[in-house]
């Protein structure tokens, strides 16, 4: 390991020493000036105005128009850029610029809100959804039908997302997505990511982008790419702020009210927010299995009580136009009280019509959530181009769980047969560590990028198991244990980006990462105890992509991406605890898992600036996936675990186009179609060969009504496909209905919501793995009618430049 390490340090050290050694070409500075007007002629105050790099979309200035509408850009140096002209309520204005020399643009004219969709689909608000070189951005506040909604129901609507029934999350039919929140990673996953999202109210979320082919500044865990949500946060100086409070009622109710509020000057940007959000959430499902000459008919029932407040702090300091100091927490505090109800039914054969035995688990469950992260930022930007950049992270995860669990059997016409009560203490630690630096610079008429990353992630699992005999608790030492996961991550990695032509733009990467991870199961009883899993691999991970503008002034480009990433599994897929919902039915985790490591490709096509096309390619090798298979032991008993597939292949295409049907009547439609091929053999006769085609859309109307109304009506429509390695599920969608109109100069909206309201969003499906027939399906609270208030009070003034950090710094944009 110790050589391993050296390797990779001595090769970062090369190339990043080289590349701040060698001498920068000559460059000639240049202006940019222009006017900006609008439809009628008159001058548009205060627009945005941003220079993008052509060869990889990177931001390199920002200005506003003063009140005459005017703008200069000075510093510039020769190229090929894109500008940008943004303003509240109208289409952006894209030119596509050579720069060799200092240039007027003269008058730029904005087109009236109703010519263009691509940009804004209504007055006043963002679209819906926007395809970016790198990303899909998908604007929560561009749906009405978000009202009531939580992240986990937001990622449904998401163009390319997918989540399965089991609340895993697909993006263009590929698994193993990394999900973000203000570029932080969330070191979650399975129940406590579901949880997470679930807490997290559409009220709080700004937008959702969605990377699916990230290059190698990013780090290579993820094999579906990123998911990051965007938080809210004023970017207008002075003093701001926004009340709001949602009420959303189905089979049960859910509310959340938030505060949140800065403060900006040229000094100093200081922000914060506190939110409460109380909910009940229901979900069921049912499955009837065959196994080793038996049926058994499980259903399940549960029930959640949930209360979360949560608060968000930061602060920016610009000490110097070149050097900006920033800080950032957050907290989260879940009290989770849940219910489970579940029987599985006994027959003694496929076709017995009396059961043999009947199996009851009330369970009660108390769930404690204590979630904060902490960042310090600092950037150094040296000029236009050059630019280094340090984050340091910590994330402290506290998640306390007790559960009591009576296993009660009883006869066909309903006798006591027997009984055995369980109780479960399963408390989880998790601590993160991470630090980062990136360094940008120009290189040889492109841009060169650097950087290092090592992080640390250490899991303390216990899984007590007690018998409750005589109303006391008795440690089983035979089924309990304890489970420590440590993983460091070493990371480097190079980048470049430049061009071939002025149509021609470019980008190449390569990430090397260290993993050294340790898997430890610690049993209280001597002779089950066994040695630790330890991994240590050195990865590598090339990307590269190409940009051809066909034509430059339609906005029509061909681009084609290709990058490498590895998948890790985690310590909820590792550890081998039995959590179980009777005696008949449980989940477990496999410690000796390998990591997958996928290859994508994507071929991507722009037309006008609006519609998009993408088509990919994917192929996985050990594919970690679920299962579910019969127990070695009671022939009763049924289990979902994990395992890794042999590979999988994955062919998708995407499509997404914006239509303005009439000046009123405004449509947007994302659609995606994937086939997947999965392949295993674990010897004994248990192989999977599986092949499945799937498809889904999701279609917005927006209509302009009287009165000052914006109606809304939106659904998705899912067809068939696989969740995990064998389980074949059939088509669901989704109708919703929405309602908006502003009051007191806009500051006030008011939005009334219908979501699933021919409650079709169920699932349904069968499966065969191992001498397992199963067949099952499930639904949960999500026919839900919803309003929401938000009130915006104090100065809303011109925007202001933010500091980067997190993905939004790897991507060159500015929040």
């Amino acid at each position: 390991m110790k050589h391993s390490l050296f390797t990779l340090a001595l090769c970062l050290s090369f190339f990043s020493g080289y590349a701040i050694a060698s001498p920068l070409p000559d460059r000639v500075a240049f202006s940019v000036v222009g006017q900006v007007q609008d439809a009628e002629s008159e001058a548009v105050a205060f627009a945005n105005v941003a220079l993008y790099a052509a060869s990889d979309s990177s931001l390199v200035k920002v200005e506003t128009t003063d009140e005459a509408g005017l703008f200069r850009m000075q510093g510039v140096a020769g190229g090929s850029y894109r500008l940008v002209i943004t303003y509240l309520g109208a289409p952006d204005l894209t030119r596509l610029l050579d720069i060799f020399q200092d240039l007027d643009l003269g008058v730029l004219r904005m087109a009236p809100a109703s010519i263009e969709l691509a940009e804004a689909t209504v007055t006043a608000q963002r679209a819906l959804v926007e395809v970016k070189p790198d990303r899909t951005v998908f604007n929560v506040e561009g749906t009405i039908n978000a009202v009531g909604n939580d992240g986990l129901d937001l990622l449904r609507k998401a163009p390319g997302v997918n989540v399965d029934n089991n609340d895993n999350i697909n993006v263009l039919g590929r698994s193993g997505v990394l999900v973000y929140v203000d570029g932080k990673r969330l070191p979650l996953s399975g129940t406590d990511l579901s949880n997470y999202l679930r807490n997290l109210t559409a009220e709080q979320i700004d937008r959702i982008d969605i990377i699916t082919n990230p290059g190698a500044k990013y780090e290579a865990e993820g094999n579906a790419g990123i998911i990051d949500i965007r938080l809210k946060k004023s970017e207008n100086e002075g003093a701001n702020g926004t009340a709001t409070s949602t009420f959303s009622q189905g089979r049960y109710s859910r509310l959340s009210s938030g505060l949140s509020g800065n403060y900006r000057n040229k000094r100093f940007n200081t922000f914060g927010s506190l939110n409460h959000y109380t909910s009940q959430f229901w979900n069921a499902f049912a499955f009837t299995g065959i196994q080793n000459g038996l049926r058994l008919r499980e259903t399940n029932s549960f029930y959640t009580d949930n209360n979360t407040p949560s608060f968000r702090f930061g602060t920016d300091v610009f000490l110097s136009d070149k050097h900006t100091l920033g800080f950032l927490v957050n907290g989260r505090f879940s009290d989770i009280d849940a219910t489970t109800r579940n029987q599985v039914i006994v027959y003694g054969s496929p076709t017995a019509v009396q059961p043999d035995s009947i199996l009851r688990a009330n369970n009660l469950a108390d769930r404690d959530r204590n979630q904060q992260t902490y960042n310090l930022n600092y950037q150094y930007r040296m000029d236009e181009a050059r630019s280094l950049t340090v984050d340091l992270d910590y994330g402290r995860f506290r998640n306390a769980s007790l559960l009591d669990q009576p296993n009660r059997y009883f006869s066909p016409g309903g006798e006591a047969l027997s009984e055995t009560i369980n109780f479960f203490d399963t408390p989880t630690d998790i601590d993160i560590y991470t630090a980062k630096a990136d360094y940008e610079q120009p290189l040889a008429g492109g841009q060169f990028g650097t950087g290092l990353k090592v992080s640390r992630v250490a899991t303390e699992n216990a899984f007590l198991f007690y018998d409750i005999l005589a109303g006391t608790q008795v440690l089983s030492t035979s089924r309990s244990n304890r489970f420590d996961y440590t993983e460091n991550v070493y990371a480097a990695y190079l980048n470049y980006s430049g061009q071939l032509s002025e149509a021609v733009s470019y980008s190449l990467g390569v990430r090397s990462e260290l993993t050294d991870a340790t898997g430890d199961l610690r049993a209280f009883e001597e002779d089950l105890r066994e040695p630790p899993v330890e991994l240590n691999y050195l990865s590598f991970f090339p990307s590269a992509g190409i940009t051809y503008q066909l034509d430059a002034e339609k906005g029509n480009s061909l681009s084609l991406n290709y990058g490498r990433r590895i998948n890790r599994p985690d310590y909820n897929v590792l550890n081998p605890f039995r959590i179980q919902l009777s005696q008949l039915s449980y989940e477990r985790g496999n410690p000796f898992l390998n990591p997958e490591i996928v290859d994508n490709i994507e071929l991507g096509y722009t037309l006008a600036y609006r519609y998009n096309f993408k088509l990919g390619y994917s192929e996985t090798a050990n594919q970690i996936t679920r299962l579910i298979g019969p127990d070695r032991d009671d022939p009763r008993a049924s289990f979902i675990s994990w395992d890794n597939l042999a590979s999988q292949r994955v062919i998708s295409f995407n499509v997404s186009a914006p239509v303005t049907v009439s000046p009123w009547w405004n449509l947007y439609v994302n659609a995606s179609a994937s086939h997947l091929d999965n392949q295993a053999d674990y010897g004994d006769g248990v192989t999977i060969d599986l092949q499945a085609f799937t498809y889904n859309a999701f279609v917005q109307n927006t209509f302009k009504l009287p009165w000052g109304l914006t109606g809304e009506v939106s659904g998705y429509y899912s067809g068939p496909g696989v969740w995990g390695g064998v389980f074949e599920y059939q088509d669901n969608g989704s109708l919703n209905l929405g309602l908006q109109r502003k009051f007191l100069n806009d500051q006030l909206n008011v939005k009334l919501s219908a979501n699933d309201i021919l409650y079709t969003t169920g699932w349904r499906g069968r499966s065969e793995f191992a001498g397992l027939v199963s067949q099952g399906n499930g639904n949960w609270d999500s026919r839900r009618i919803g309003l929401s208030l938000t009130y915006t009070f104090g100065k809303q003034g011109i925007k202001s430049r933010e500091r980067k950090s997190g993905l939004e710094e790897e991507a060159g944009r500015v929040n």
